[in-house]
């Protein structure tokens, strides 16, 4: 299929934040970037400047609106929020670690790690919907987009998830696939119009020597 109307999704995660710093779960915390993230916000900023953006988008968490606000000022866009964007709830392992659920309850860490979809952690959102929730929200933005370059601004475990379901990767395979989407990298994506998928990059730095 030709993709002349194709839309280019450019995803970035937001900015770090202080329990991202230390390997803290967020999920729907509404957690505070640190001045790290701020940095990183600013350079996305500088790298919409500098690269065609028609449109962004972002999730309804502040970690994500405040990460975008940069480029929306530079582009001079005013960026939508989709609330199908927002993190995944990670339930009872909200702001804590992984290695600290793994202390209380090694078995279910275990069962997390060989497959984090079918055993999510206990009070999770289930993370099969999320994919769905998030994977719809992309091919939406694609739909009013056509043929232009959209920044979308989000999460981690969000944008893994609904990467493999837009790639066809069995979506328990998240955590293997893609360990982890870099603070405020690119990673672009093709959607065309019948809601088929290709992955352009991964992960690129939107400036040399950026944490």
């Amino acid at each position: 299929m030709s993709t002349s109307t194709a839309t280019t999704l450019l995803l970035a995660r937001h900015g770090q934040t202080v329990w991202h710093a230390e390997n803290r779960y967020a999920g729907v915390s509404d957690v505070a970037l640190t001045d790290t993230g701020r940095a990183q916000a600013e350079a996305l900023g500088r790298w919409a400047a500098a690269h065609p953006v028609d449109a962004v988008w972002t999730s309804p968490l502040s970690r994500a609106v405040v990460t975008a606000e940069p480029a929306c000022r530079a582009l001079g866009l005013t960026p939508h929020r989709e609330p199908d964007l927002r993190e995944c709830d990670f339930g009872v392992v909200e702001g804590r670690t992984l290695a600290q659920f793994a202390a209380e309850d090694p078995e279910a860490a275990q069962a997390f790690r060989a497959d984090p979809v079918a055993h999510p952690f206990p009070g999770a959102e289930n993370p099969a919907a999320a994919a769905l929730r998030g994977a719809a929200a992309l091919r939406r933005i694609a739909a009013a987009h056509p043929g232009q370059r959209v920044l979308v601004v989000a999460h981690n475990t969000l944008f893994r998830l609904v990467l493999c379901t837009l790639l066809s990767i069995p979506t328990g395979e998240y955590r293997r696939v893609f360990p982890r989407l870099r603070n405020a990298a690119i990673s672009e994506l093709l959607v065309r119009s019948d809601g088929s998928a290709a992955l352009v990059s991964l992960n690129v730095p939107c400036e040399p020597g950026l944490p």
